[in-house]
């Protein structure tokens, strides 16, 4: 009997694949829509960008790049501040040049290099600003007491809210300078004449006083004791405005230290006299002015330790 004969397949690609080739393209078609749809933050990826081109030096360019906030994101360490440190690490001197570079180093190279153009001063060497710019020491200085002028007015605004809430605004006035709230207090609500032990009925204001300094004073205290130029008498504890005062400090001194946590390490007390008077010592009026405690709290950007 003979056997019947093998039909050939049927020519072509199988109809499933081209069903899943028409399910890939629609796939595609769809992520390629939806990428359309996102969007690229710029910034970061040119940071990205940068990291690499400092790292793997895989990209065109090398060196170093400036973040937003004016710094070297560099291996991602900020040395723009530090580049005396930067230019050692690289084998570099201050100026740019090779260690070993010293001849190729004139007087002029130097002068243009720390001043920047021919007969500039040397005054701006070293301050960079936030825009990666660089700016003179006096600038910079400027700014500074800005900032702490600023620190000291919110502080002050901060006590003085404090005060009126107690109803204590009367008794303590507020000052303010770059570096410190002056808070003074007259003397003869909180001493005697001739004494250096604080009014029983002064108490009430000595614990508000601490419990603004618990509350606000991050930095050093310092209390000053301050008289009128009127001798004390012979038959009183001291024996001059000089003793009398650094007594009426020390008290107070004692006072804060032994009612609330304050550190004693951070507080100041001193008696500074009849040298520093606020008002006349011709008139009863100036005179009572002048017997006063003065309290500086000082802020946190201030150039006290």
């Amino acid at each position: 009997m003979a056997k019947k004969k093998q039909e050939d397949p049927p020519q072509g690609s199988p109809a499933w694949m081209a069903t899943f080739s028409d399910l890939m393209n629609l796939l595609v078609c769809f992520f390629v829509l939806l990428f359309s749809m996102s969007s690229v933050d710029a910034a970061k990826y040119e940071q990205i960008v940068q990291s690499f081109s400092d790292t793997f030096s895989i990209f065109e360019g090398g060196g170093s790049s400036i973040g937003e906030e004016g710094v070297m994101i560099s291996n991602g360490v900020s040395q723009l501040t530090d580049l005396s440190t930067f230019f050692s690490s690289m084998g570099m001197n201050d100026t740019g040049r090779p260690d070993n570079d010293v001849e190729a180093e004139t007087p002029d190279d130097s002068n243009k290099e720390a001043g920047g153009k021919d007969g500039d001063s040397g005054e701006t060497e070293g301050q960079i600003g936030e825009e990666g710019k660089e700016i003179s020491a006096a600038e910079a200085k400027e700014s500074l007491e800005e900032a702490q002028l600023k620190a000291s007015e919110e502080l002050a605004e901060r006590i003085r809210e404090m005060l009126e809430e107690s109803g204590l605004a009367q008794e303590v006035d507020i000052d303010f300078t770059s570096q410190y709230v002056l808070l003074t207090m007259n003397g003869a609500l909180l001493f005697d004449s001739g004494s250096a032990t604080i009014r029983e009925d002064a108490i009430p204001l000595v614990n508000k006083v601490g419990q603004i300094l618990t509350r606000y004073a991050s930095g050093t205290i310092e209390i000053e004791g301050h008289t009128d130029n009127v001798p004390v008498s012979g038959k009183g504890l001291f024996a001059s405005n000089d003793e009398l005062s650094g007594a009426r400090a020390l008290s107070v001194f004692r006072y804060l230290i032994d009612n609330t946590s304050l550190e004693p390490a951070k507080i100041k007390h001193s008696g500074r006299g009849e040298y520093l008077p606020v008002a006349d010592n011709s008139t009863p009026e100036g005179r009572a002015k002048n017997r006063r405690v003065e309290v500086k709290v000082y802020n946190e950007l201030s150039d006290s330790v």
